[in-house]
């Protein structure tokens, strides 16, 4: 497979880790009892961004080899097409 769509699949599946990781530990404004003003009190008090997208690309580069592996592979073509 070409590199570059080795990074198009990553790069897909690092964004859909994200997306998964960002609710995770959040705690809204609101439900800390501490709303700034002129801010929404659904917002995030703390987002941890950084931590998050670290354990997305962590993910990612989990979950990359295995689909790639999936999607290459002899045996689960067989399977699939039975």
């Amino acid at each position: 497979m070409p590199y570059g769509s080795i990074v198009a699949v990553f790069f897909v599946l690092w964004w859909l880790c994200f997306v998964a990781v960002l609710p995770i530990g959040t705690q809204s404004q609101h439900e800390l009892g501490e709303v700034v003003s002129g801010t929404d009190p659904g917002a995030p008090a703390a987002p941890a961004l950084l931590r998050k997208a670290l354990i997305a690309t962590a993910l990612a580069l989990v979950v990359t080899p295995l689909l790639l592996w999936g999607i290459n592979s002899g045996a689960l073509h067989e399977y699939w097409n039975r």
